[in-house]
């Protein structure tokens, strides 16, 4: 174990992903999100599959005993994936972040729902604040084009589709918990990315556009660094306790705050400064909650008799 190791990679795994956030929000406007979510996921095999090879595991992506599991969690994925990325056409891209902060609360909710996880006070609570941060995010987004023309403002289709989005990306995290108890990590990545290019490839007959030399070199770059994300995801875990590197997910609102300012000139307005704050606390409660409560499994598990053989 190597903790720092495993925060410096948390860390550039954040940042990997803002980047193709930024990237898809430079071209949102010129290309329909079926197209983008295609680049995303093809070229996003591209380092996978060389990772995986050169780790050996290049069989494991494609052995699976659950192929209905990896469909579940491809489609929620992918559904969330054309979410977000329609999203970021409207929102800022520090806003279309915060609200994605979102997704671990709901992850708590389905836990306890699907997965019948016991979900205590404690636990409840956490998310019960963090939904108030929630509603203090989108209210900037609401409250001048519910009274004026319903959902037809830019701002609040995109606060909308940004929270479906991290609904489905709580989902998909649901069903990635049910796929790891039989599946290798290689499967579940392969098989998610294998199926979003497949979705994304099937809207070409809705009608694509032919990206210049620039704008394809970025859709490639979108693809890449959503790709090596991924790997530096997982490789930050194996070198930290989840609990000790989750927490640096976060480290994404600095990126998008900085990107936000200096790309494209935005920055969030205070109330989403605010909500997004207490999003964030209640996301490191949880967090800190679940490693205390697998701290007190363990000694538990230690301080049982053993079983008769």
């Amino acid at each position: 174990m190597n903790p720092l190791l495993g925060i410096g990679l948390k860390v550039l795994s954040a940042l990997s992903f803002t980047l193709m956030s930024a990237g898809i929000k430079i071209v949102s406007t010129e290309f329909p999100t079926g197209e983008l979510v295609f680049f995303r996921s093809a070229f996003a095999l591209v380092p996978l599959l060389l990772w995986l090879g050169w780790r050996g595991e290049l069989i494991d992506a494609v052995r699976t005993k659950n192929i209905l599991g990896h469909a579940r969690r491809g489609v929620i994925g992918s559904t969330g994936m054309f979410c977000g990325f329609f999203a970021l056409s409207f929102l800022p891209l520090p806003d279309a972040i915060s609200i994605g902060y979102t997704a671990p609360l709901i992850v708590v909710i389905l836990a306890a729902l699907v997965l019948k996880e016991t979900v205590r006070v404690y636990r409840w609570t956490a998310v019960a604040v963090g939904f108030v941060g929630v509603l203090i995010m989108l209210a900037p987004h609401f409250q001048s084009s519910v009274l004026v023309n319903g959902f037809g403002d830019g701002a609040a289709i995109g606060a909308v589709f940004a929270l479906v989005g991290a609904c489905c990306a709580a989902g998909a995290t649901v069903e990635v918990r049910r796929l790891i108890s039989t599946e290798k990590t290689g499967a579940v990545v392969f098989y998610f990315s294998m199926l979003t290019t497949l979705l994304g490839l099937s809207t070409i007959v809705l009608g694509w556009n032919a990206p210049t030399f620039t704008e394809f070199c970025i859709l490639v770059g979108i693809g890449i660094l959503g790709g090596l994300g991924q790997i530096l995801l997982t490789q930050s875990y194996r070198y930290a306790d989840a609990s000790l590197v989750a927490p640096f997910e976060y480290t994404t609102m600095i990126w998008a705050i900085l990107i936000g300012w200096f790309v494209f000139g935005e920055l969030p307005v205070p109330a989403v400064i605010a909500g997004s704050s207490i999003v964030m606390g209640s996301g490191l409660f949880v967090i800190w909650r679940e490693h205390r409560l697998g701290l007190e499994r363990r000694r538990a598990n230690a301080a049982a008799p053993p079983r008769a053989t």
